[in-house]
């Protein structure tokens, strides 16, 4: 697509983001919704109308190849994430649950589930791809050093001895005397009963007879293969297959996809451009403007030298670095204005002190009005919204109206370039400038006030008054001088004890020895090659309706995967993001065993570019033994992790960590080593370390509950794939593994019969099935389901206790329980007056 075409997308995305922001920082503060249901449909339809957004933003910020319209489209593309995580917090809050189902809000919209789906910005690992491939580099070589790659075997030619070879002949030759003498008696049985059948009297056959029957299955034949060519018509008429043409790849999509990477090759090249265009323009800047700017700040400087000794009848102080030297001076308020805030100040004081007063004697009755209001609900407060307006007011006065018929390239705009090179150089000369004037101002003082003895300095009340009066004269030219600066003052230092800083175990070691020697020891691992698209799921189409008739749905795996991006993704792959949006440190992933779930943790390393570090107990047996072991080694893990972010912890079989009782046959593993120390660490991660520490389990009925919600913030309930999940994964998985889907391969029976079954029994089933010898047949006899159903029967499915016992341990954890409240009821006043009768009854033991 053309340049237009992206500009367009970009225009339409800040035209909706206006709307957006017009609603939710409106002139006038909105009540509060009492009303539940109208307050979460709001929010639902915020969410999507984000996500639009969110999607049409990625898509130009990949595709645009000027560099100043990028760095825009960075910054509304990094807000509109945040506010998606934002809004999605506060869904989980009011809603107590991890999933959320908006099939009415699509429907309403005229959506389709893809227009929901959470995008992986592009950006998050182009802009660090030679990092990346050095990671990459160095950790092969590490590998390979240590003999830690599995080197395919050599195919070496194997000489047969003489023995050998006899008998292979021997054998070969027994078989093709076996298949000759099969063929010759087969012949000998069709002869002998080609001759009895002549002998029969099979009666009059006319001619008429034999064409008659020769026509009834001619007919049949071409009336089935007519039907069968109607039936497929009709279902592509109707949206339900595609046109056999269509399967294969379409040659515009393929010379689109080339398109979109020559333009990718190009955002490089004017990168480049714009980057030597402004080291040329800023030492051009500073060469031609630099002098007279100079020149220009002395005499404003001056000037204010001036009119304040002509005011006050002596020299002002001239305000130090801290507190940011001339530029201060240059204030957006007038001295007129000072004088009005400082007089709303004192009279907001007042008003305060006044009504503290009388309002002593109505406390109770307005404590007992505010207990009757309901407070309603309304938004949480943003990080991100007045950064998105700021950004989005720049692009309505900078670029909405901008004529670029003359930049059909769409490189860099100099003039813009030169604006902000301007302030750079402003205040490169400013410092320079302060200690002239500083210099020439104590010059000033000792000529004019030394022989006088030296006034005493006028308080900033009469500086203040009389340059007011000085103001309304000059106005003209103090509108650009700005301000006297009287109130400022040193920032007060913070009181208290300082923190101690945590020691470092290994300061005079460097991060390459770290990371080669946690890459030795098997703690930090290569990631495999998988995307989360690659976890296959279909949305969940009556998660809405089923709710409304009081039902919990079960999750499908496409919520799944869209949870997994905005919780793990977005914060790792964008550290604005992580810095700002609700944070979470650690999150746990339960499900059966076989659905996924180490899938996802490599996945989430391969879309953001994340080290995989691997902390599962059974990784860590014999290694840095002891306690100062452990310390080392979880100190060597986060400073890595730290360092060289973002960074993935993974502990796989996480209940061990927390067992109630210890197996006898895992006492000698010592499953429980982190238990005391890893909740510590997590205490230590902060908002600018991008580390996330990922737990998986498939049986955490053993694991002390209290400790294991302590450590995991947020626990993702992965259940077993529904119908419509296995439908789509049977055939996507059929067609990856060189398998080809016809007719006669009925899908919807297969998805039917694999109730029960994992992804990870799905995938075992294909593979074995489809092998190369199975492969080279598809063209004679297409794949049946009655192929798959024998290899399944030989598993064991996810039986309805086991998935119930795991949705059982999900409601006793903190959000199941307050999704419980939720759903009986119990928000609020009820939770509030239990909560009361429990702090009485333990007053009362007290």
């Amino acid at each position: 697509m053309s340049h237009s075409t992206y500009n367009k997308l970009w225009t339409e995305a800040h035209e909706e983001l206006g709307d957006l922001l017009s609603e939710e920082l409106p002139s006038e503060p909105l009540r509060p919704e009492r009303d539940r249901v109208v307050f979460f449909q709001r929010l639902t339809t915020m969410y999507v109308r984000y996500v639009r957004i969110f999607r049409q933003l990625e898509e130009a910020y990949d595709q645009i190849v000027h560099p100043q319209k990028r760095r825009l489209i960075r910054g509304v593309l990094d807000g509109v994430m945040g506010r998606v995580l934002e809004l999605k917090n506060e869904m989980m809050e009011k809603e107590h649950s991890e999933y959320h189902y908006m099939d009415d809000i699509i429907q309403d919209m005229k959506l389709t589930p893809e227009d929901l789906e959470i995008p992986i910005p592009k950006y998050f690992i182009t802009e660090r791809r030679k990092v990346l491939q050095e990671r990459a580099a160095v950790l092969s070589r590490i590998l390979e050093q240590n003999g830690m790659v599995e080197k395919p075997k050599p195919t070496a030619t194997h000489v047969l001895s003489l023995e050998e070879a006899v008998r292979i002949i021997q054998v070969l030759e027994r078989a093709r005397q076996g298949r000759l003498r099969t063929s010759i008696m087969r012949e000998i049985r069709d002869t002998e009963r080609q001759r009895k059948t002549t002998e029969k009297d099979l009666g009059e056959a006319t001619e008429q007879q034999a064409a008659v029957q020769i026509q009834k299955v001619w007919k049949g034949y071409v009336q089935r293969k007519r039907t069968k060519q109607e039936r497929e018509e009709e279902m592509i008429f109707l949206g339900m297959s595609m046109k056999p043409s269509l399967t294969q790849s379409c040659p515009s999509c393929v010379l689109a996809e080339e398109k979109k990477a020559v333009r990718r090759n190009r955002q490089e090249e004017h990168e480049e451009d714009y980057q030597k265009a402004q080291i040329s323009i800023f030492e051009s800047l500073r060469e031609t403007e630099g002098p007279e700017m100079k020149e220009l700040m002395k005499d404003q400087i001056r000037q204010w030298f001036m009119e304040c000794h002509d005011v006050t009848g002596s020299f002002p102080e001239y305000p130090n670095e801290e507190e940011g030297g001339s530029a201060s001076i240059f204030s957006i308020k007038t001295p007129e204005q000072e004088l009005e805030d400082n007089e709303e100040e004192e009279e907001d004081r007042n008003t305060k002190e006044n009504k503290e007063q009388k309002g002593k004697g109505k406390k109770e009755t307005r404590k007992g009005e505010d207990e009757e209001k309901e407070p309603g609900l309304t938004l949480l407060p943003s990080a991100f919204l007045p950064e998105l307006q700021s950004i989005h007011k720049t692009f309505t006065e900078v670029w909405q109206n901008r004529d670029e018929s003359k930049n059909y390239s769409q490189r860099h705009e100099a003039e813009l370039i030169k604006e902000e090179k301007r302030k750079e150089i402003e205040a490169e000369i400013r410092p320079q400038v302060d200690e002239l004037m500083r210099q020439e101002l104590a010059n000033w003082k000792l000529a004019m006030e030394g022989s006088k003895g030296g006034k005493s300095k006028p308080t900033g009340k009469v500086l203040i008054a009389s340059y007011a009066s000085l103001c309304r004269d000059r106005r003209s030219y103090l509108v650009k001088c700005l301000s006297f600066p009287f109130t400022q003052r040193k920032k007060a230092s913070k009181s208290g004890k300082k923190k101690k800083k945590d020691r470092d175990l290994t300061a005079d070691r460097s991060v390459e020895s770290l990371y080669e020697e946690l890459v030795v020891e098997g703690l930090l691992k290569p990631a495999d090659n998988v995307k989360l698209y690659d976890f296959i799921g279909d949305y969940s189409y009556l998660g809405t309706t089923l709710r409304q008739t009081d039902i919990e749905p079960m999750p499908s795996l496409s919520d799944v995967r869209q949870v997994l991006s905005l919780c793990a993704v977005l914060p790792l792959g964008s550290q604005v993001i992580h810095e700002k949006a609700p944070l979470v440190k650690a999150m746990l992933l339960v499900g059966p065993s076989g659905v996924g779930k180490k899938m996802l943790v490599h996945a989430v390393c391969q879309e953001t570019g994340a080290n995989l570090f691997d902390l599962s107990p059974l990784n860590l047996v014999g290694k840095y033994p002891g306690k100062n072991g452990l310390q080392m080694m979880l100190h060597m893990v986060f400073k890595v992790a730290r360092l060289m972010q973002p960074s993935v912890v993974w502990i796989g079989d996480a209940e061990k960590m927390f067992y109630k009782k210890i197996p006898k046959e895992e006492r000698d593993l010592d499953p429980k080593r982190l238990k005391k120390d890893l909740p510590k660490i997590l205490k230590s991660i902060k908002a600018e370390d991008r580390v996330l520490i990922i737990g998986t389990t498939n049986n955490p009925h053993g694991a002390d509950l209290k400790s294991l919600c302590k450590l995991y913030t947020k626990i993702i309930l992965i259940p077993r794939p529904d119908y419509a999940s296995r439908f789509v994964m049977w055939k996507e998985l059929i067609r990856r593994n060189g398998g080809v889907v016809t007719s006669a391969l009925d899908l919807s029976s297969m998805a039917k019969i694999s109730d029960g079954y994992t992804q990870g029994h799905m995938v075992r089933v294909v593979k074995g099935i489809l092998t190369e010898w199975r492969i080279r047949q598809l063209a004679k006899r297409p794949l049946t389901a009655a192929e798959f159903v024998s290899p399944l029967a030989e598993i064991d499915p996810v039986f309805q206790d086991e998935e119930e016992a795991l949705k059982g341990w999900y409601a006793k954890t903190p959000l199941g329980k307050k999704r419980a409240r939720a759903a009986l009821g119990m928000d609020g006043e009820e939770d509030i007056a239990a909560k009361e009768g429990k702090d009485d009854k333990k007053k009362g033991k007290k």
